[in-house]
């Protein structure tokens, strides 16, 4: 496959900019070559945890809902 020329990578540049942020907010779930799953869309980097990390970090979700509530006053969070 030839190079693109200086000209295309230009169009190129300006159809990815008009098309702006590729966020949607939402949150997506893959499955890794390793076997792990993982979670895009929380930051820039996805989130991988194999089944049984994934399973214990639910099943400690009350925990660490009560942790986050406790040490708010300690997080930073957005727009601080």
């Amino acid at each position: 496959m030839p190079e693109p020329t200086y000209e295309e990578l230009k169009a190129r540049l300006a159809e990815l900019e008009k098309q702006g942020p590729r966020r949607t907010g939402s949150l997506e779930f893959r499955v890794s070559e390793k076997g792990g799953v993982s979670v895009y869309g929380l930051g820039r980097f996805p989130v991988t945890l194999y089944y049984e990390q994934w399973t214990r970090l639910l099943d400690a979700a009350d925990k660490l809902h009560q942790f986050l509530d406790e040490n708010k006053s300690k997080l930073k969070l957005k727009g601080q």
